[in-house]
């Protein structure tokens, strides 16, 4: 489909969910623009690589006017101000799109990536998330950061379930209790998952952790730890795709509120580009086939 037909597919979805939705607001004005056609710019300028609500905002003020006519009249602080204000209804749609995506909630997979909040360099000075965001370890780039780690579990093809935002210095056994509670089935996870503790944790809840031994060197089973580490490569996907197309390690927020209303936009506008793509009849994960130029 191309952008217009994107547009209006988002804008069509979300309208038809938040309808079936209890009243959102209690008191005071109804805002200009409505909750879905916010909820559209947002899922919409993600999709497209526009991370700021400056960038989102100023994108569909100068190109789609004709389609959101209110827009105009509409400061950028009131656009960002009501679209924070939505992190809960976003939560829910998110939710109920999971729901109707295609994918096995019996097999997941775990695994966490950094979220740098500030330069390490002047991260002793940044006063953004004080005794939040802490100093951690990013082993893939061999570095330490100050920030915090994205804890996900992502149902099979490739559908984001649950996340979890915790301290840098958290342990990945510390949080996936959390990600993987009223859930039941198969969680895999990578090598910093391997605990006969958690697993037994787990296995009280419904839950079967498997991970590779700690250990690549005295590994018992290690064809099967390949086997495991294989499955595991589809995590991967969908991190690179949060990370290079949704922009996620841009973190512009300046507390946890905005900060997780900005992630729950990404998430929410990823499940949804996955299920439009499988009713296209494209494998859910090609993003770049949702859109033809």
């Amino acid at each position: 489909m191309d952008l217009s037909t994107f547009i209006v597919a988002v804008f069509c979805l979300m309208d038809d969910r938040l309808k079936v939705q209890h009243r959102i607001r209690q008191r005071g004005p109804t805002p200009k623009l409505s909750d879905a056609e916010v909820l559209t710019i947002e899922i919409v300028g993600e999709f497209l690589g526009i991370d700021t609500d400056k960038g989102i905002h100023l994108f569909f003020r100068r190109h789609y006017s004709e389609w959101f006519p209110t827009l105009g009249e509409v400061h950028r602080t009131t656009f960002a101000r009501q679209a924070a204000n939505l992190w809960k209804v976003k939560e829910n749609l998110w939710q109920e799109l999971v729901r109707l995506a295609p994918h096995d909630p019996t097999f997941a997979l775990c695994d966490s990536m950094p979220l740098p909040a500030y330069l390490f360099a002047r991260a002793y000075r940044c006063r953004r998330f004080r005794g939040e965001a802490a100093f951690g370890k990013d082993t893939l780039l061999k570095q330490t950061f100050y920030g915090f780690r994205v804890h996900a579990r992502v149902c099979w093809p490739g559908v984001i379930t649950r996340f979890s935002v915790a301290p840098a210095n958290a342990h990945e056994l510390s949080v996936v209790p959390e990600i993987a509670e009223y859930t039941s089935g198969l969680i895999v996870g990578d090598r910093n998952y391997h605990s006969p503790k958690t697993k037994a944790e787990l296995s009280g809840m419904g839950v079967e952790l498997l991970a590779p031994y700690s250990s690549k060197k005295l590994d018992p089973n290690p064809k099967e730890s390949a086997f495991l580490s294989r499955l595991r490569y589809r995590i991967d996907t969908v991190f690179s795709q949060l990370t290079g197309r949704y922009c996620v390690k841009r973190v512009w927020a300046r507390d946890m509120w905005h900060l997780m209303s900005r992630l729950l936009r990404k998430v929410l506008s990823h499940t949804v580009a996955f299920l439009l793509n499988h009713q296209l009849g494209n494998r859910p994960l090609q993003l770049s086939k949702l859109l033809v130029q």
